[in-house]
């Protein structure tokens, strides 16, 4: 199994580009359906190759937020500037954060890999920790030997 660690991270800004996800939440085959949907179309359109030329570093974010009670998906980048195709900045807290570690062949895979450990093993095994809400994000960071390596980033609480 993957490790998790807690790290302290300052806090940041993504400038985003976003979808409203309309599977309900326990709907994971269609919650991850419409990511793969939407991320293909954002590769193909442009837009994301806009967001990655104004970018701060290569990581690309893969963000998950609760918006006016709507589950909401955004590709983004960390930047100051700001492109009209961009629907969001979305700050994340300074604080703790729940890091689970990956590769896979494709971003698709690993983003489903990363957030099922996160969601369905790493939070619920932690005994001292808890997701309150607020934004998180599967952080594509690299290629290394012919995968694609990154992180999810969840901001948590001590209990």
């Amino acid at each position: 199994m993957e490790e998790y660690t807690l790290e302290e991270k300052d806090s940041f800004t993504v400038l985003g580009i976003g979808t409203e996800l309309k599977s309900d939440y326990t709907d994971f085959a269609g919650i991850n359906k419409e990511k793969a949907d939407f991320w293909r179309a954002v590769k193909q359109d442009g837009r994301l190759d806009t967001l990655k030329a104004i970018a701060a570093n290569d990581y690309i974010f893969a963000v998950n937020e609760a918006v006016n009670n709507k589950m909401m998906h955004y590709a983004g980048v960390i930047t100051e500037a700001l492109v009209p195709e961009a629907t969001r900045v979305i700050q994340f807290p300074k604080g703790e954060y729940l890091v689970v570690k990956g590769e896979e062949k494709t971003a698709d895979e690993l983003s489903t890999k990363l957030t099922g450990i996160a969601f369905g093993q790493a939070l619920p095994e932690a005994k001292n920790i808890a997701y309150v809400g607020g934004p998180n994000a599967t952080v594509e960071m690299g290629v290394r030997d012919g995968l694609i390596f990154g992180e999810m980033w969840i901001p948590v609480v001590r209990k």
